[in-house]
């Protein structure tokens, strides 16, 4: 997730007020009912010297823009054990779908998740308990779900050494831990993001970066050896080598993104490590491979009318299939494409 652009999009220093407005959880049922209208689901690429491009085709309408918020916006698609594909939608109002469910072979969805106060801005399912992890960037709060989006449950809340989160993607480790991205200072235009690791328990959490520029992607290397994350405000991406107990090691600018306009949003990485960088302010993502070398560019037909942003991949596990998700003044919608390498955890959420 992102700083919101001006036009009809409030800025992201509303999320508070977008989310403050109670406590009760509330479920959805009726899977199924809703069919979005849907483009031409079949990818195609295009090779060129030095770098090539990765048409994404239009896949499924799945929100408009709410009254009450003035926006949408589609984050954190993640891929199910029955194949269900759940995706966030950051700017839902109390009462309306915040977490979707979307059954990617007859191409409808449902409401699988609202409540009257959370922000939520990634999604991931954990490799420990199996339970759905959302982050409420609003609240500064991790929440956790059962996989059909019901029993939510408060995992972590509180300030992390001496202040609170504001808590944008996440990522696990093969042991359940949550290393997530803190944009703490975005609103304030300070370099004081973070990342922080939370134990699998939620009982203990720990600073393992900080003074960064709105912290926001953040996953995991194919290896498990280190971890990607981007800074919104400056437009790069580094590198945080990990120790034997997860802690860090050591940190180093590994990639500058040259986006123009558009901002550093979340990373996937595929299964032969490449990363998937989504560009907040333009509806496209840029691909690296490990060593800094740009692969290629996602891109829409066109940038299609009323789309701004791309905020996030899911790769089918196993496969190449890519879903990401776009936003903008048109409404939210999934576009599809053939990923460079087959669909892993760290390529399905955060």
């Amino acid at each position: 997730m992102r700083r919101l652009p001006p036009r009809p999009f409030p800025a992201r220093s509303a999320l508070p007020a977008l989310a403050a407005i109670g406590a009760f959880a509330l479920v959805l049922t009726g899977c199924g009912t809703q069919t979005a209208a849907s483009g031409s689901s079949a990818p195609a690429a295009d090779a060129r010297s030095g770098d090539r491009t990765l048409h994404a085709h239009r896949f499924m309408h799945l929100t408009e823009p709410h009254e009450q918020t003035g926006m949408t916006l589609l984050e954190g698609p993640t891929f199910g054990k029955d194949g269900s594909l759940f995706v966030v939608d950051v700017t839902a109002p109390a009462g309306e779908p915040k977490l979707l469910r979307v059954d990617v072979d007859t191409k409808t969805s449902c409401a699988a998740h609202t409540d009257d106060r959370g922000a939520y801005t990634s999604a991931q399912f954990s490799p420990y308990d199996g339970r759905l992890y959302l982050t409420d960037y609003a609240h500064g709060e991790v929440v956790s779900l059962k996989p059909d989006g019901t029993d939510p449950r408060t995992f972590f809340t509180g300030e992390v050494e001496g202040a609170a989160m504001n808590p944008d993607d996440l990522a696990f480790d093969r042991s359940g831990h949550l290393y997530v991205s803190d944009s703490r200072g975005l609103s304030e235009g300070k370099a004081q993001g973070r990342v922080v690791r939370i134990d699998r328990s939620g009982e203990r959490a720990t600073v393992q970066a900080d003074g960064l520029a709105a912290t926001n992607g953040i996953s995991f290397d194919a290896d498990y050896r280190g971890l990607w994350f981007s800074e919104l405000t400056e437009n790069r991406i580094s590198y945080l080598e990990l120790d034997e107990k997860g802690g860090a090691a050591s940190r180093h600018t590994a990639i500058r993104v040259d986006a123009g306009i558009a901002q550093t949003d979340s990373i996937a990485v595929d299964r032969g490590g490449n990363l998937y960088q989504a560009l907040h302010g333009r509806p496209a993502m840029v691909v690296y491979d490990k060593h800094g070398e740009r692969l290629g560019t996602v891109e829409i037909p066109g940038r299609a009318k009323g789309l701004e942003s791309a905020t996030n991949v899911a790769i089918t596990p196993g496969g190449t299939k890519a879903y990401m998700t776009v936003s903008g003044p048109a409404g939210g919608y999934l576009y599809t494409f053939d990923a460079l390498a087959e669909g892993t955890r760290q390529s399905n959420g955060g």
